[in-house]
């Protein structure tokens, strides 16, 4: 019986001819049979596939071949090539789209000018070091941190990566300044950007969590400074460091305990992923998001 698993990936390298990249992942990925998202841009490449383990394995061996990639880490998670519908393999400006291709600045040790990386380790000591003083800072979106986060983290109120940088030259965030920020995510990408532009505006002490929350959950479960379940961008639309993982999420009905998010049931003009309980889901009068005209939508559906 075959052994499926997913890859997930990062490695910011100057690479000058993106398309030429992005055609020879899009053909090795296709020859192993792998399904998955690849974005290559002049920073670096990102992916997340998935397939049979000695496919995977044979992909990390070739893509390795490439110079800039010679010492990219690979991440190992649960699941296979039927999590993803399809494979995508992009060149686009940016490898994380923060509207920032011409700021950022990468050579071939990576980001210039970001945060300073924590091992899952050295962040407890931190904490343990200076207490309430340090900030947990979400870089992800808003609604990604509705189910799982860390202890008294702030949460951005930003719906995709293109809303930070407005968020953090609003001034809500000055008082933050000069404290140590600790900046995560689900694998540590969008922290290598995010991190940069905070410093770029004025915040003096950036540090971004190593490999991001899954490798903090593979250390510590959930006995550590974790709180919930993971957002991921699979099939699976979730994950958990062990059974006894807290229920943060709450049905947007119900009020219930829940990590199960849907589209809303207003497909034609509401693209809105809300967290709704499956009992609430298998009911037409409350899969919808919540907003009137959808809530309409909803009613009319019930009275066909």
């Amino acid at each position: 019986m075959s052994i499926s698993k997913i890859l997930l990936y990062y490695r910011f390298t100057p690479i000058p001819d993106p398309t030429a990249v992005m055609l020879w992942q899009r053909d090795l990925c296709e020859s192993l049979g792998l399904k998955g998202r690849i974005i290559v841009s002049p920073h670096g490449i990102n992916g997340t596939v998935g397939g049979d383990i000695d496919a995977c394995k044979r992909y990390i061996r070739k893509t390795r071949d490439y110079p800039g990639f010679h010492d990219m880490e690979f991440k190992w998670s649960e699941g296979g090539a039927d999590d993803f519908p399809k494979l995508s393999v992009k060149a686009r400006d940016e490898i994380v789209a923060f509207g920032a291709a011409d700021e950022l600045e990468v050579d071939a040790d990576g980001v210039v000018g970001g945060g300073v990386h924590l091992a899952p380790e050295e962040v407890n000591e931190l904490v343990d070091a200076r207490g309430d003083d340090v900030v947990f800072f979400d870089g992800r979106n808003a609604r990604e941190a509705e189910i799982g986060r860390f202890r008294n983290a702030v949460v951005p109120d930003v719906d995709t990566t293109h809303d930070f940088i407005a968020e953090i030259e609003s001034g809500k965030y000055d008082e933050l300044k000069d404290r140590p920020v600790v900046t995560y995510c689900t694998g540590g990408i969008r922290c290598e950007v995010l991190s940069s532009l905070m410093i770029n505006r004025g915040f003096k002490e950036v540090y971004q969590l190593d490999g991001g929350i899954v490798r903090y959950g593979e250390k510590y479960g959930n006995s550590g400074l974790w709180e919930g379940s993971l957002y991921v961008f699979d099939k699976r639309m979730h994950m958990e460091f062990g059974e006894d993982h807290q229920r943060l999420g709450r049905c947007i009905h119900c009020g219930g305990a829940t990590e199960n998010f849907i589209n809303c049931v207003n497909e034609d003009t509401c693209r809105k992923q809300v967290l709704v309980c499956e009992a609430c889901a298998a009911e037409t009068a409350t899969s919808h998001c919540g907003r009137p005209g959808c809530v309409e939508v909803a009613a009319q559906l019930v009275a066909r």
